[in-house]
């Protein structure tokens, strides 16, 4: 019996920074006996909150299911190990596979190599007991394999997710280094934000903290766009549970009003991606979009501000960006009292352009930068 169905065990994959703030959702998605780790979360769930976890959360990339772990000190007994696993309860000859590898502190040293070797024993298992090896699909797998190695202990296990979960389904239309999904869902997780008060974004690029703040808003499931999750595959995949887990959700959405949520950039083109996207999303076509520098705005005021003021790629150099964070400044002084700004800054050193003292700054990284998130009360 796999790892997975005798323990009850998980491990989310989550971005660095987000582990306290993800255990906080597991738990309240109905996780027991969860434990941060490095960007990764130890949780424990029945089937039901499993899939309730790949299909509501906002804050986890994927889902792992182990299937053995095992201390490994070579290629060679990653490989023989692999071979004795019962595959055919996962996956036939007919279906397509991936394996994706991370290896650290350890005797096999290259991620690469590791994968392949797996990928040798399930492609070996098959051939030898059938004469026919599955096919390998890098981009959209049946299967996806997960091996990580630590300390020389290795962990094979199912993305249950099938597919980072970042990818939410609504952003077809993207400009320059646009915000990960899951950053923005963890900015609008940390404004407390419930639907129920006016959200204004005066740099929305493609709208992906409006897209995020709708889904919140609206108790839409991040993953409802996904077509099917890597959990199907599992041998003890229950489908009449899956839908009564999907009914109970998705029974609780209820689309922001029209009007609560608003957004502007200097950009029209990025309008017309944030238009785009946001229509995908349930009461997205409510949204107030307008093409317009901040500084043209009458003011934004007695609201919720969330914005990720442009740096670095998206404005060429450091002199530009801090101009541009001491000008967004003065317009949150002058023009937006009674509001309360959450602002992230990519490149931190921006925050002391900004001017204002913040109520709090906390760290969240994004695309490998460290960045901060800092709130701002404006009286």
């Amino acid at each position: 019996m796999f790892l997975y169905r005798k323990s009850g065990v998980y491990f989310a994959r989550i971005a660095g920074g987000l582990e306290e703030e993800g255990a906080a959702e597991l738990e309240e998605l109905g996780a027991s006996a969860v434990r941060p780790l490095y960007r990764a979360i130890r949780f424990e769930a029945d089937p039901g909150t499993l899939y309730t976890v790949n299909y509501r959360s906002r804050l986890v990339t994927r889902v792992i299911a182990p299937l053995i772990t095992f201390d490994c000190h070579s290629a060679k007994y990653l490989y023989k190990t692999a071979r004795s696993l019962d595959w055919p309860s996962l996956l036939s000859t007919k279906s397509t596979f991936s394996v994706r590898a991370t290896v650290s502190n350890s005797a096999i040293r290259h991620s690469k190599f590791a994968a392949l070797r797996l990928k040798d024993a399930v492609a070996d298992f098959f051939r030898e007991s059938t004469g026919i090896r599955p096919s390998v699909d890098t981009v959209h797998p049946d299967v996806r394999i997960d091996l990580r190695i630590e300390l020389n202990r290795a962990t094979i296990g199912i993305d249950t997710s099938g597919g980072s979960l970042h990818r939410r389904g609504y952003r077809k239309s993207a400009g320059d280094a646009p915000m990960q999904e899951t950053v923005a869902a963890a900015i609008v997780r940390q404004t407390g934000w419930k639907g129920d008060a006016p959200l204004h974004d005066p740099m929305c690029g493609s709208g992906t903290l409006l897209a995020e703040a709708l889904l919140a808003g609206g108790f839409v499931p991040s993953a409802f766009l996904r077509a099917s999750f890597g959990f199907e595959n599992l041998p003890d995949f229950d489908r009449s549970l899956w839908r009564r887990v999907k009914e109970e959700t998705d029974r609780h959405v209820r689309p922001v009003s029209a009007g609560t949520v608003s957004g502007s950039d200097l950009s029209p083109e990025a309008i017309r991606f944030a238009r785009s996207n946001l229509s995908r999303i349930p009461g997205g076509s409510g949204v107030s979009l307008r093409a317009a520098p901040f500084s043209s705005l009458d003011g934004i005021r007695d609201s919720v501000i969330v914005c990720n003021p442009p740096y670095g790629v998206r404005l060429g150099d450091g002199t530009s960006a801090a101009r541009l964070a001491k000008e967004f400044g003065d317009f949150l002084k002058r023009k937006c009292t009674g509001s309360t700004a959450y602002i992230y800054f990519g490149d931190r050193r921006l925050i002391k352009s900004i001017g204002l003292r913040p109520a709090w700054k906390r760290p969240l990284a994004s695309g490998g930068l460290d960045g901060r998130l800092a709130k701002y009360e404006m009286y």
